[in-house]
């Protein structure tokens, strides 16, 4: 018998505000086509003025719970990916836990940008087979319309808000690639490609900021290191892509997980896309994938999935589970 990371619960949340891309025509030299023909997006949600990333995170965790039947008295620990928390301390986590009326366990956020939810889920697999927790809520969650120079009209029409949940709980499993769960895990990171992609502000440089992509070059990494990471992860379970029967994939373009798909030998009625309604939501957007596959009908119990992500850093990795 091996213990395994199982998910039995996911939700997710929107915000109301629903942006479409005409919005934009009227402050920026673009159109609803060019952005629909260079990144699938079609409409974005933003958080309302008040509605920060912890409110978002805690009603996709309400969500995850109900649909695991569960309480937050019932969990051990949450991991919320967030590059977007409301404060600089404490963690966005914490303010999720003390709504949610959990007393106990511990709560702390990972930040890796658009790959932080598979960092998230990393993590809490290991909190998992360690020991350290039986029940963990694991979040991505992201207000990203607050770091964005809306002048700058090669990157703010990308990007949206929303926030996706999981409920992963210890079981058993015989230890064979069959088993329901978290089957493997490969996160990477490259510090020197940090000029591609970041927040040209902080904390410790006294300023906001607002972000910055050379997107291009991003393209570029993406889908190449998207589709090894994925294939790594694969061969960790002992399984190949042909084994897949969904690929989850960060939500940022439909070109690179086109390119992802491609490049991995699946065709796309083998990928939950959801990039057209949310735009990029960078750790929400593989949560929120997920939860709407489920609600789609798309995803069912025993489906094996294979969920990838890069972002910021460079830091990009994948997940292998079986549903």
């Amino acid at each position: 018998m091996a213990s395994r990371a199982v998910v039995t619960g996911v939700g997710h949340y929107l915000p109301e505000r629903i942006v479409p891309n005409a919005e934009f025509e009227a402050t920026l030299d673009t159109s609803d086509e060019w952005i629909r023909t260079r990144s699938g997006i079609e409409r974005r949600h933003f958080a309302a003025k008040d509605e920060t990333t912890s409110d978002l995170a805690t009603r996709a965790a309400e969500a995850a719970l109900k649909d695991a039947g569960l309480t937050g008295e019932d969990l051990d620990a949450i991991v919320l990916a967030t590059s977007t928390a409301d404060l600089t301390f404490p963690s966005a986590a914490t303010m999720v836990q003390a709504r949610l009326g959990m007393t106990k366990g511990f709560a702390f956020d990972v930040q890796a940008v658009c790959a932080g939810f598979v960092y998230a889920l990393s993590n809490a697999n290991a909190l998992i087979l360690s020991g350290q927790a039986k029940r963990v809520l694991v979040i991505g969650a992201e207000t990203f319309s607050r770091i964005m120079d809306w002048t700058d009209r090669s990157t703010c029409v990308l990007f949206g808000d929303g926030a996706g949940a999981l409920v992963l709980e210890a079981l058993n499993g015989n230890g064979t690639a069959d088993d329901r769960g978290i089957l493997s895990t490969d996160l990477n990171s490259d510090g020197r490609y940090k000029d591609l992609l970041y927040v040209d502000g902080g904390v410790s440089t006294q300023s906001t900021g607002h972000l910055r992509m050379q997107g291009n070059q991003v393209f570029r990494h993406a889908v190449d290191k998207l589709a090894k990471t994925a294939e790594t992860a694969l061969d960790k379970a002992g399984l190949n892509s042909g084994d897949v029967d969904w690929i989850v994939p960060h939500q940022a373009n439909i070109r690179i997980i086109q390119g992802t798909a491609k490049k991995m030998g699946l065709p796309m009625e083998n990928v939950v896309v959801t990039v057209q309604d949310h735009g990029n939501t960078s750790a929400a957007s593989i949560p929120l994938a997920l939860s709407v596959g489920k609600e789609r009908g798309q995803i069912k119990p025993g489906d094996l999935i294979v969920t990838e992500a890069i972002g910021g850093g460079l830091a990009w990795g994948a997940v292998v589970l079986r549903w």
